[in-house]
This record gives structure tokens, sequence and C-alpha cells, in this order.
């Protein structure tokens, strides 16, 4: 953040010192005028500079929630796929393994959907996927069909993992802190631009600027909004675990 801030103090360091310098020249001309081309360029720049930062601010987290949302689904395929190839283990290991993978669903989907707005996982889950791979590893196989069928359990609960481990990431990632300070600061210079460059609005004037500020103050509070992929306007909700249960259940009724 410190090197935000000393980029911002050199850009006006460079403008005091080349206002010093032109000043000297004999053909600049004073511009002391709202409407003048200091304020025509000043206020087209910042308008491109807050539309550039508004776009960044909504893309990254929008892109970031997809891709959370789309992650949670191919865990719980995951988590199917491990549940029908448990249904290939002896009985009793098999009602094991798919009793550890229902209670793992329920985790996700309750208690640790809600820490995910904080940007963590409960290591009780963790716990749970290496307490399973560990049980399923140490299966005895009485011939290659066992231990194939020992190892594709296993396969299927390493993608669990790794899937966990993004939604992991997905959990902390935020778009850098300076995209906001850049996205609000320019929102509030582009509505103070008039003011600043010595308008005075009076009348009816004041109402499109009004509007204009209305919506700059949504924009802005919905780029602070979804900056989250669980929390928020674009909060990616338990619906790939929710709907994964009723599927679960059709795999032990068939098997």
């Amino acid at each position: 953040m410190l090197f935000y801030f000393a980029a911002g103090i050199c850009a006006i360091g460079v403008v005091v010192i080349a206002a010093l310098l032109f000043r000297r020249l004999d053909r600049v001309t004073d511009d002391a005028q709202p409407d003048g081309p200091t304020g025509g360029h000043t206020g087209a720049m910042l308008s491109a500079l807050f539309l550039l930062a508004f776009a960044i601010a909504i893309v990254v987290p929008w892109t970031t929630s997809d891709a959370a949302r789309a992650n949670t689904y191919t865990e719980s395929q995951a988590i199917a796929e491990a549940y029908w190839a448990a249904t290939r283990l002896p009985a009793s290991e098999a009602a094991r393994v798919q009793a550890g993978l229902r209670e793992y669903v329920d985790l996700v989907r309750g208690r640790e959907w809600r820490m995910m707005a904080d940007g963590r996982l409960s290591p009780e889950g963790w716990r749970r996927l290496e307490s399973l791979r560990r049980e399923v590893m140490a299966l005895p196989a009485a011939d290659d069909r066992a231990a194939d069928d020992r190892d594709a359990v296993t396969d299927r609960l390493e993608e669990i993992t790794a899937a966990r481990r993004q939604r992991a990431m997905d959990a902390k990632a935020a778009p850098p802190p300076g995209l906001l300070v850049t996205t609000v600061g320019t929102g509030i210079a582009v509505v103070l631009f008039p003011f600043l460059a010595g308008a005075r609005p009076r009348g009816m004037t004041i109402v499109p600027l009004a509007l204009m500020a209305a919506m700059l103050g949504l924009g802005v509070y919905l780029t602070i909004d979804i900056q989250h992929a669980f929390t928020g306007g674009l909060a990616v909700g338990p619906d790939a675990f929710t709907e994964l249960l009723p599927e679960l259940d059709r795999i032990s009724g068939g098997s």
C-alpha cells in the first residue's frame, strides 16, 4: 500500500514541476475556466480511469465466483464417484466409507460453509478426508480385482482432496486492495470534479450531477459487496453439495 501512495505523490510532483516550468514560456496562456482545456482533459481522464478500475473490480470477482462455483460441482462429482466406487468394496467397508462421505458432505454444507465467509476451511474436513484415505489404503486385497477396487476409491478420494484445496484457495481469493482504493478514489474524484474545477452548479444542473453520484455510489458499493466469492451479491452457495444428497440416496438404493 505504501508504494501506491508513493506513486501518487510522485505523479503530483510531476504536475507541480511541469506547471512551474511551462509558466515561464511566453506562448503559454492561463487556463482558469471550468470548461477549459485543463478541465476537459482532466475530466475525461478521470472518467476513463474510473471506468477502467470499475470494470476490473467487477470482472475479477465475477470470474473468481464463477470458477469457485464450478469447483464446488467438481468436488461434489468426485464425492459421487467415490461413493459409487465404494459399492465395489466388501459390504462392511463400503458402508463405513459411504457413511464417512455423507458426514463430510454434511460438514461442508453446514458449519464449514459459514467459515468460508471468513476465508478459511474447517480442520475437521481435512482430518475426515485423511482418515478415509488411510482406512481405504489399509484395506486388505485378496486378489487383483479387490486391489483395483480399493485403488479406485483411493483415486476418487484424491480428487476430492484436490478440489478441496482449490476451494480453500477460492475462499481466500480477493482482488488487490489497491484496486478497490482506486475505484473508490476515482469515483469520488469524478463526483467532486466540477466543484474542484471551479464550477458552481445551480438549479436543475444539480439533478444530473446528483443522479450520476447516486449511480456511482451504487457501483462502488457493488464492487465492495462482491469482493469475496462466498459472501455478498455473488456469493457461492452450497447448492452442489445439497443437490448431491439425493444422488447419494439413489446410489445407496441401487447398490
